[in-house]
């Protein structure tokens, strides 16, 4: 069976491919001007001679030439014109970032859309020009999720000088509420994250105790913001008895979580809670108390994300709280909004997939979820 081979790898029966196309053929063999159908005889191997039908043939076989060339360059510049969206990732090496850009990859590909991601490996020059090279290739958008969210302004200017749709994932930029048109931030909304855990770490406190904090990157919006929630719910009635004893950033890292740990405890520091920025720093911090015999039904370790180790982790008795934030859904919905701001359409600057509390009780409920 004759069968045509797209430059998208699409295959196409001819009768279907034909069947694309009948309007036209009917077109082209209803609307025969009468006097196609004169002329010479047309003499046809055995059959004698056949009078009156031979420019007919000829000038219907011309027509579905013409338009089968013309059908075949209609799709083959469909397909040669599929969206195209450079990904620039702070760092493959982390867990939820992992998932976060795994959701976007799923995603693209059930829409069609060609995504060439990259590592800024934690380095804004290298993310920069990342940027830059997206800019030369033409790409359709830009999805941005940034090493240094005090240095989006020059990212945002490279794209909107380019008249290049920008969406930053996750971490939301220092100039969000100042974006250029065409551009938009797709997160969840960090006040809900650090609010959350710390909550649920004063109520199994009984609101009051001593606590530690573990906060991410200084230089990312959502290590900030965390550690302000957890401070302003500490400042509530109900909480005002919780002493913060010590905070220090471990980097978002599971290995600078534990290094942390271990320090506090070598330095003889007492705390009845770590509340962390991330479930990366929990794990590490839970590791170091288990290597110092610490036990853990005394001690609340809390942490968000809800990736799948901190799951297990909570599933094991070892990790009280975590604040699922949605991977996933951040990346789909990142990638929903650069094809939308690629066609020209208007959305929210600010697009926020909600967090939700994970405690013992409901664990089961997020399990498959990150």
């Amino acid at each position: 069976m004759l069968t045509f081979v797209l430059k998208n790898g699409m295959n196409i029966p001819h009768k279907e491919f034909y069947g694309l196309f009948v309007p036209f053929f009917n077109v082209a063999v209803m609307g025969v001007p009468a006097e196609l159908n004169k002329g010479p005889a047309v003499e046809t191997e055995g059959s004698g001679i056949q009078e009156g039908c031979g420019r007919h043939r000829i000038w219907e076989e011309d027509m579905k030439k013409f338009i089968l060339g013309s059908a075949m360059a209609l799709l083959l510049s469909t397909a040669a014109h599929a969206q195209t969206i450079g990904v620039s990732m702070a760092l493959f090496d982390d867990n939820f970032l992992t998932v976060l850009r795994n959701g976007m990859q799923d995603y693209a590909k059930d829409k069609g859309v060609t995504l060439q991601v990259e590592d800024a490996q934690n380095d804004i020059a290298k993310q920069q020009s990342q940027i830059q090279n997206f800019i030369a290739s033409k790409v359709d958008a830009i999805i941005v999720n940034p090493v240094d969210t005090d240095a989006t302004a020059a990212i945002s200017k490279l794209a909107a000088d380019a008249k290049i749709p920008l969406v930053y994932v996750n971490r939301e930029p220092a100039n969000v509420d100042s974006l250029p048109d065409q551009q938009a931030f797709v997160a969840s909304n960090e006040q809900e994250s650090g609010t959350l855990e710390a909550k649920e770490v004063c109520r199994i406190l009984g609101g009051k105790g001593k606590a530690v904090i573990m906060m991410g990157e200084l230089s990312n919006q959502a290590a900030r913001m965390r550690t302000k929630d957890v401070h302003d719910v500490v400042a509530t009635d109900a909480c005002k008895g919780i002493q913060i004893v010590q905070e220090q950033t471990a980097n978002w890292q599971r290995t600078q979580g534990a290094d942390l740990m271990t320090n506090w405890l070598s330095s003889g520091l007492e705390f009845d809670a770590v509340i962390s920025n991330n479930d990366e720093m929990a794990i590490g911090a839970i590791q170091a108390l288990k290597a110092a015999g610490k036990p853990l039904n005394k001690i609340v370790v809390a942490g968000v994300d809800a990736t799948q180790d901190a799951l297990a982790a909570m599933q094991a008795g070892d990790l009280k709280v975590t604040v699922f934030q949605d991977a996933a859904g951040q990346g789909k919905g990142a990638v929903d909004a650069a094809l939308k701001l690629a066609k020209g359409d208007k959305i929210e600057k600010k697009v926020y997939i909600p967090f939700q509390l994970v405690t013992p009780t409901n664990v089961k409920d997020f399990v498959k979820k990150n």
